[in-house]
């Protein structure tokens, strides 16, 4: 007779997602009690940059219900999207997890579709990118003109670097831990959306395996947005800066 017993669940996690906070009060419980209730386990790293809101007190007091699963670092004042992100990678390997992933807090990412980029991965993929444009334009909640520069900013990152990816601004990503072993995080050198390009970027010229998992983005309903004009220059900008060093720059 078979076992209906979910083996994921009497196992120790071999994933962990990092969300990086500032200011998600209204969010932060209900992402971390979702992420939790998935069928698969994942670990949950928060790194926030002294939210004044609060939102690190609600994680600590949530610590004692998930202890050993929810993990806080916290840093003083905003220092990035970008160094947020190196931040959680760093601390995670230290540990043992085979997959990493990135999310924001708000729920414009769908935490069911963890298991989706989970599946990509085990199925070969060594990057799978929760994308918004690999089958049209899968956004909800956004003006029009937000759409549109989303959008046309991916055209123009792939026109600049040559790359395939539909979504290279995308921010919802499973790593296999050998990608961030290998890209060296010390050299990442953008902290907005034109690090999320990097990091693509520089996947690829690796020769890493990445693939784009179809998802659907609705736009935050709880909070404030941390979208901002000095944002999309940097990585309007830095997309040519990162083509030409890469003319330099040995991979392998």
């Amino acid at each position: 007779m078979q076992s209906c017993i979910n083996p994921y669940l009497s196992t120790v996690a071999d994933s962990i997602v990092i969300i990086p906070t500032y200011n998600e009060i209204e969010n932060i419980e209900r992402i971390i009690r979702k992420v939790f209730s998935l069928e698969v386990p994942f670990d949950l790293l928060i790194v926030d940059d002294g939210s004044p809101d609060g939102t690190g007190h609600i994680i600590k007091n949530l610590q004692l219900e998930f202890s050993g699963r929810l993990h806080l670092e916290e840093r003083r004042g905003k220092l990035g999207l970008g160094t947020a992100y190196i931040h959680g990678f760093d601390w995670c390997l230290k540990r043992d997890y085979a997959y990493i992933f990135e999310m924001d807090a708000d729920f414009s990412h769908n935490p069911d579709d963890l298991l989706r980029l989970r599946e990509a991965c085990d199925n070969g993929a060594d990057m799978a990118i929760g994308s918004r444009y690999v089958r049209g334009v899968n956004v909800v909640n956004w003006p029009m003109s937000r759409v549109l520069m989303s959008y046309f900013a991916s055209k123009y990152v792939r026109f600049i670097t040559g790359i395939d990816v539909q979504d290279a601004t995308a921010g919802f990503v499973c790593y296999r831990r050998q990608v961030l072993e290998k890209i060296g995080l010390d050299k990442i050198r953008f902290v907005g959306y034109a690090f999320q390009i990097e990091m693509k970027f520089t996947a690829i010229k690796y020769g890493f395996k990445v693939v784009e998992v179809p998802i659907i983005f609705t736009d935050r309903t709880e909070g404030t947005s941390k979208m901002s004009t000095r944002i999309f220059r940097e990585a309007f900008f830095g997309v040519i800066q990162m083509k030409i060093s890469s003319w330099f720059k040995k991979y392998n």
